[in-house]
Order: structure tokens, then C-alpha cells, then sequence
């Protein structure tokens, strides 16, 4: 070994521990468990349809389009299959499930109906019923909250709505709340209803409105959700106009979810009767009738709270059912549902449910 070697020698083998070194404590602070939400990713140019997962909520490689069968029926699987429901919007079982409320011509649920009450129809062929229940089950619910400026004097009354809800709820529910203006957060994430209400005095309204971002983020994040049945409730007064996911995007999503949106819409009524008022009032109507929930419009900040109660002892009183599709076609396509409810004194009923699911793909 030469003079020169030996000088250099001792200064390499200390670089080397230094690397080493550095490489440990790097490895130590990189942070661990689920990122915090950030914001939404810009849609594709088409048509802004977005028919890739959001984010980068499938690994690498994945197929991006959903592959296995629709929303209707993951409670089935959820215990067994929770990896993949994750991954993918279709479902794997053959059971189709539905949630099921029943309304008179006021408006008002209705409760004492048995299965034989119920007709189900899938592309208008008649279906057998192999599961039926009103069992109060728990559910995972996502509140999607408005703060935006226009919801300024309306802020301390849905704090009071959302504390009624949840007093209403199942004690063995579980919530996540997203609060939004122009921009989507996460301001509580699945927990207790009790632990979820310590986050409400923190809500300010200001700025622009995101709607149909913070109901696509409330979407995904109920893929997470510990129990099968999963609802969104959404408080607004409708008005987009800072999204970057269109309408269209957005219910695409939820045609292959299974979660129920209920829509709780507070227009300002001095100007109710106006072009935008109107759009944002019939935006939250077509969300609650695509995912087979409910819209309420309310005209008062003070009968919020009425109306969550409301919805909460509903979704205690739903009825659920099951039945396994005649059609054993594999094919992913779109399959429409409708629902009849036999009258009972010449009495009209309106059956509010999903009005369809994707069929299974592949080999069962």
C-alpha cells in the first residue's frame, strides 16, 4: 500500500460511516401511516371525466378501471375482502343489498311493511327476495360540511344540526367529517360521534365553494369505512363553483359506490327564486336520488336541526334487502333496479334506493 493510499484511507472509512449514518436517521424520520388529505388533483382534459382512482389510492400497475362488480353488495364481503374492496368500486358477491326507505305522499317514513310488501325488479324482470330486515344496524357515516362565505350566518345552527344528529344516531355508529370552501379538509377522521363534536366549534366560513371535490373525497373515504352500510350528509346550499371534478366525474364515482347520500340544502330565501339558487337546490336533489337517499330543503337556519334528527331515526328505521340477480351474465354491465311497494288502502308510496349496480365480471 502506498503513502498515498494509507493518508486517503482513513478519510474514506469515515465518509462511509457518515453516509451511513445520515441513510439511518433518514429512514428513522420518514413518517409513517396514511398522509394527510391533500388537495384534489386536477381532472383529466376530456370531458373532465375521471375514470382513474383518486390520488394514487391503487398501487402501482393496478388496472385503473374498476374490474370486480358494483356498490350494492360489499357488506357481504367486507370481513373477507376489505383488501380489495379498497382497490376496487364492483363487487364480488352474488347478494345484492339495498337500503331501502319508504315515504307517503307527505313526505313522512313509513314504518310496519313486510317483505311480501315488496316487489324488486332488475332491468324490469321481476326478482326473488332471499334477505330481509329492519334491524337498526350501525352504519359509517361521512358529514361533508359547507364553510363557505355563504354559509357565513348559518355556521353556529349546523353545529347544533350535526350535535343532533348525532344524538339521534346509533351510539355504535362511526363518523368522519369533511369541512370544505374552496379547498377540502378533513376535519375529523372515523371516530365517535362524542370525539367528532369537539371539532365543530374550530368550523369558520369564508371563501369559494368545492362541492363536488369534498362529496368525491367523502366517497373514497368511506371505501375505509368498518361497517357495510355507509352514508354521506351533506349540508350546503349547493352552489359549486370551485371544484375541480365536474358533475359528471362525480357521478360516475357514485354510480359504482355503494354509499347513500342524504342532502340537507339551505338556500338564502331572498333569493330562492333565483338561476343559482335553483341549480345548487336541484344539484343536491340529483345526488340524493342517484345514490337512493333523501334531500330536504331548508328555507330556515333554525329547522336544521329538526331535519338531521329526522334523517338520523330514519336510517335507524331503513329497511335492508337481498336478493341474488336472475341474470347470471358476467358482462359489467349496468343493471337498473326498481322497487314497487304494494298499497294498502289505496295508499301511494315512494320507494327511495339505488337505481342500479354493475354487474360481476369474470369467473365467479
Amino acid at each position: 500500500m502506498s503513502p498515498r493510499t494509507r493518508r486517503i484511507s482513513p478519510f474514506l472509512t469515515l465518509r462511509r460511516w457518515r453516509v451511513l449514518a445520515y441513510v439511518s436517521v433518514g429512514l428513522l424520520l420518514l413518517p409513517f401511516g396514511p398522509s394527510p388529505m391533500r388537495p384534489l388533483a386536477a381532472p383529466t382534459s376530456d370531458d373532465q371525466f375521471v375514470t382513474r382512482p383518486y390520488r394514487s389510492e391503487t398501487p402501482e400497475g393496478t388496472p385503473t378501471e374498476p374490474q370486480n362488480a358494483s356498490g350494492q353488495v360489499t357488506r357481504t364481503t367486507a370481513a373477507t375482502d376489505q383488501s380489495l374492496q379498497e382497490q376496487f368500486i364492483r363487487l364480488k358477491s352474488e347478494l345484492v343489498l339495498l337500503s331501502i326507505s319508504v315515504t307517503d305522499q307527505l313526505g313522512r317514513f313509513v314504518t310496519g311493511l313486510r317483505s311480501d310488501h315488496f316487489t324488486v325488479y332488475e332491468d324490469d324482470v321481476p326478482q326473488q327476495v332471499k334477505f330481509f330486515s329492519t334491524d337498526d344496524i350501525p352504519i359509517s357515516v361521512g358529514l361533508i360540511l359547507d364553510i363557505s362565505g355563504s354559509m357565513k350566518s348559518k355556521i353556529a345552527r349546523l353545529r347544533e344540526a350535526v350535535r343532533r344528529f348525532i344524538e339521534w344516531s346509533n351510539p355504535q355508529d362511526e363518523f368522519f367529517a369533511i369541512a370544505f370552501n374552496k379547498q377540502v379538509m378533513l376535519l375529523a377522521d372515523f371516530t365517535d360521534g362524542e370525539v367528532l363534536l369537539t371539532y365543530l366549534p374550530f368550523l369558520r366560513a369564508q371563501g369559494r365553494t368545492a362541492l363536488f371535490d369534498a362529496v368525491y373525497e367523502g366517497v373514497l373515504k368511506l371505501r375505509h369505512a368498518r361497517h357495510g352500510k355507509r352514508v354521506l350528509l351533506i349540508i350546503s346550499d349547493g352552489q359549486d363553483n370551485s371544484s375541480r371534478y365536474s358533475y359528471g366525474a362525480l357521478s360516475r364515482l357514485l354510480k359504482e359506490s355503494d354509499v347513500q347520500i342524504y342532502t340537507i340544502g339551505t338556500p338564502d330565501p331572498t333569493l330562492y327564486n333565483t338561476y343559482f339558487e335553483q341549480q345548487g337546490i336541484a344539484i343536491l336533489q340529483q345526488l340524493s336520488k342517484l345514490t337512493g337517499g333523501r334531500h330536504f330543503t331548508v328555507m330556515g337556519a333554525s329547522l336544521l336541526e329538526a331535519v338531521c334528527a329526522t334523517i338520523a331515526r330514519e336510517l335507524r328505521q331503513q329497511y335492508n334487502i337481498g336478493y341474488i340477480s336472475s341474470n347470471t351474465s358476467r358482462d359489467g354491465k349496468w343493471r337498473r333496479i326498481k322497487i314497487e311497494v304494494a298499497r294498502e288502502g289505496g295508499k301511494k308510496f315512494k320507494v327511495h334506493a339505488r337505481r342500479g349496480y354493475y354487474a360481476p365480471v369474470g369467473q365467479p
